[in-house]
Order: C-alpha cells, then sequence, then structure tokens
C-alpha cells in the first residue's frame, strides 16, 4: 500500500507540474496571439515632422513662442507641392528573408511615385545566398526602371550581396567606416567521406546526370567532381561582375573584383561610393527640400521565422567580425 501511495502521489505531482506549464504555455500563446496584429499592412509614416520635432525641443528654450508659431505656419505653406522621399530599411541577412517586404514596398511606391521623387534605402548586409540577393537587387531595379531617382545609404555593411544590391543606385552614400566591397563568391561544404570510411560506413548517392552533384558532403569529391565546381563558381562570380559594371561601369572591376573588402574611405578612392555620409545626413538635408515618408510593409511572422532571424542575425554578426576587427 505504501508503494501504490508512493506512485500515486508522484503521479499526482507530475500532473499538476505537467498542468501548470501547459497552463503558462496556452497564456503566452494567447497573449502573443492578441499582441500579434492580423494580415499584412504598408505603414507610412512622416519623417518630416520627426526630425522639425526634434529641433523645435530645442528651439522652445531658445525662441519665443511667438516666433515658434510663425516658423510652424511658414513650414506648411513650404510643404505644399514639394518633391517626395520614400526612406526604405533593408535588413539583409544570410537568404534576404527582408526581401519578401520590400517587394510590397516597391510595388506601392511605383505606384505613386511621380516625377522628381526619390527612393533612399538605408542598407545594410554582409551578403548571403546569391539567388536570393539576386531577386533583392531586381527589386531596387524596378525603381530604376520607372525612372525614380534610387540612392542606397550604407551606415554600417553593405559586402558581397549587400553591395550587389547598393551598386543598383543612382548614388551610394556610406559612413566613413562602413565596409563595402567583396565583389565575390565563396562556398564551403564539409566532407566526411573519409570518417565514414575509416568506420567501415558505406554511403551511397544516386545521380542521373554526371554534374547532377559535384561535391557531396557524405560522397567522395573526386577531382573532376571538385574541378566542376569551381568552374561554376568562377562562372557565378563572372556574372557578378558584369552586373557591377552594367550599373557602375567606371569601376576597374580588376581592382575591385578580387573579393577583398575596403572602409568607404578607400572605397571613395576606388569609385564603389559617390559620398561619404551617413543615411542622418543625407535625409536631414533631403527634408530642406522634400517630403519624407519612411514606407514599411510588415506582416506578423510565425514563430520559426521568428527563430530564423534570431540564428541569421547570429551568423551575421559573427560573419561582420571576420571581416574587420578594430
Amino acid at each position: 500500500m505504501d508503494i501504490l501511495h508512493d506512485a500515486l502521489g508522484f503521479a499526482a505531482r507530475g500532473f499538476i507540474v505537467f498542468a501548470t506549464i501547459a497552463l503558462t504555455v496556452l497564456f503566452c500563446v494567447a497573449v502573443l496571439r492578441r499582441r500579434r496584429p492580423r494580415g499584412s499592412w504598408l505603414h507610412v509614416k512622416p519623417l518630416n515632422k520627426q526630425i522639425e520635432a526634434l529641433g523645435d525641443a530645442l528651439r522652445g528654450n531658445l525662441m519665443k513662442r511667438r516666433e515658434l508659431r510663425r516658423l510652424r505656419r511658414k513650414r506648411k505653406k513650404v510643404d505644399a507641392g514639394r518633391p517626395n522621399v520614400f526612406v526604405l530599411d533593408f535588413k539583409g541577412d544570410l537568404f534576404a528573408t527582408a526581401v519578401r517586404n520590400l517587394r510590397e514596398e516597391v510595388t506601392a511606391i511605383t505606384a505613386v511615385a511621380g516625377k522628381g521623387d526619390e527612393v533612399v534605402v538605408r542598407l545594410e548586409s554582409a551578403g548571403g545566398a546569391v539567388p536570393h540577393y539576386g531577386l533583392a537587387a531586381a527589386q531596387l531595379m524596378r525603381v530604376r526602371d520607372k525612372s525614380i531617382k534610387l540612392t542606397v545609404c550604407i551606415d554600417r555593411v553593405a559586402a558581397s550581396g549587400g553591395y550587389m544590391m547598393a551598386c543598383v543606385a543612382d548614388a551610394v552614400v556610406a559612413a566613413p567606416f562602413a565596409i563595402i566591397g567583396s565583389i565575390g563568391v565563396v562556398a564551403q561544404v564539409p566532407n566526411f567521406h573519409r570518417l565514414l570510411k575509416k568506420h567501415d560506413v558505406d554511403f551511397q548517392e544516386m545521380t542521373a546526370g554526371e554534374f547532377k552533384r559535384t561535391v557531396s558532403v557524405f560522397g567522395e569529391i573526386t577531382e573532376r567532381g571538385r574541378k566542376k565546381f569551381q568552374e561554376e563558381l568562377e562562372d557565378t562570380h563572372s556574372l557578378f561582375k558584369q552586373f557591377v559594371k552594367a550599373h557602375r561601369p567606371k569601376l576597374d572591376l580588376d581592382q575591385v573584383a578580387t573579393g577583398e573588402h575596403w572602409l568607404a574611405r578607400r572605397g571613395l578612392e576606388l569609385g564603389l561610393v559617390d559620398q561619404l555620409r551617413t543615411s542622418d545626413e543625407y535625409l536631414i538635408d533631403r527634408a530642406g527640400e522634400a517630403n519624407l515618408y519612411q514606407v514599411t510593409f510588415e506582416r506578423p511572422r510565425t514563430l520559426r521565422e521568428r527563430l530564423g532571424r534570431v540564428a541569421a542575425d547570429a551568423i551575421d554578426r559573427s560573419a561582420v567580425l571576420q571581416l574587420l576587427r578594430f
């Protein structure tokens, strides 16, 4: 009876713990769902007002109220008829997942932008998968194809696939110590064939087509397969260089398309960037002659996407640290 009593007590305590955890999880899920907006939407935020509010916070202590009111009335008269500057933010990860929102933002802007308007992209990316960043660059080309001025601002890094996007712009503006360039292609494939062979483990990989699988994680990598894979890398690099040259024809590709990266101060000398300024400087100057609007397409992300973004951010941070360390 004592054993039965102990077993029932243990089961009861286990059930209480399980029920507590289950209720906690359900409560958290319910809160997240309640806070998470339904559907997707386009958010437009006037940036002139934000910039002016920061200045007015200081002017309020330096100017008389009558003078400040006069200044605000004058602004309202000036705003009418000015060109528009649409500001987009692109924070790239390994698979350029931000392109899902970028395509919607570009679609909205190209539908309403008029003569004299401009699109400014605040870009941050250390690069990633070739097809993903190729698509991101193609989205920016849609802006150029509509004869809308495109400016890319780089405050920290736009390397490899990030620079593929940046070079599409009419003007590339970078902070003095931003990392730019890295016009090259890299592929890293671990191979466990010798380890499996050492432990008498067979691995069979069936393919149809001589070069369906040139390199493999578990199979033996042949010299012919390795050579073919290298040819594919060289071909991708060649296409990358052609793309950059088409948009920045004055570049000396033999000098800049070596896979190296530079700080923007050197990049200006090489022709990779056009101006040394932060995005804040550029936008504040534009606010004096145009109406600025930050355009953001937002949609609820699944738990899997949020976890994936955390992992991608960690990879990106380690990649940047490997590029340069002060």
